[in-house]
């Protein structure tokens, strides 16, 4: 079955295999685990139900992660200090990326990432704001399958746009 976001680029298929072609190149030069939770901070401050559901399942099912305590709680659920600041980074760069400082890359850098891996934060967050944008714009629903997840985390991660019911 087709995704819902794929059937939302049929008028523009260039548009979404010249997003696919960067996401992908961002996706290559930085850790999986920190791409995602950077997108999952990213896409929950930019209420994307269906970034959130998707990414957030990656999380759970490629690396076991507490999705629903992270997207609730992420100060306790366990992450550390590098994981929590490339989340509260990529909200930051959601929020008002002209906000950021030196310093806030900074903390970065002081917790042991380097430039490259801060850009590569900056990335994640700033495609997701494109994606997530194009598709709520669009009214396009996270897809149906989602619904097999855990209902608690399901409650979670639904945070704009219901799951589309079939």
């Amino acid at each position: 079955m087709t995704p819902n976001f794929d059937r939302a680029f049929d008028e523009r298929p260039q548009v979404q295999a010249a997003w696919l072609a960067l996401n992908t190149s961002i996706k290559e030069s930085m850790d999986l685990r920190r791409y995602e939770l950077a997108t999952l901070a990213a896409a929950q401050r930019l209420r994307s139900s269906y970034c959130c559901l998707a990414h957030g399942r990656v999380l759970l099912e490629q690396f076991g992660e507490p999705v629903r305590e992270i997207a609730v709680d992420r100060r306790a659920a366990g992450l550390d200090e590098v994981d929590l600041a490339v989340m509260d980074l990529a909200e930051r760069v959601v929020d008002d990326a002209t906000s950021i400082t030196d310093a806030d890359r900074q903390r970065l850098r002081d917790l042991g990432l380097s430039d490259e891996e801060i850009m590569d934060v900056v990335l994640a967050a700033t495609i997701r704001c494109f994606f997530s944008k194009t598709l709520d714009a669009l009214g396009v629903l996270p897809d149906a399958e989602f619904r097999e997840l855990d209902p608690e985390l399901q409650a979670a991660l639904v945070v704009g746009r219901p799951i589309a019911e079939t």
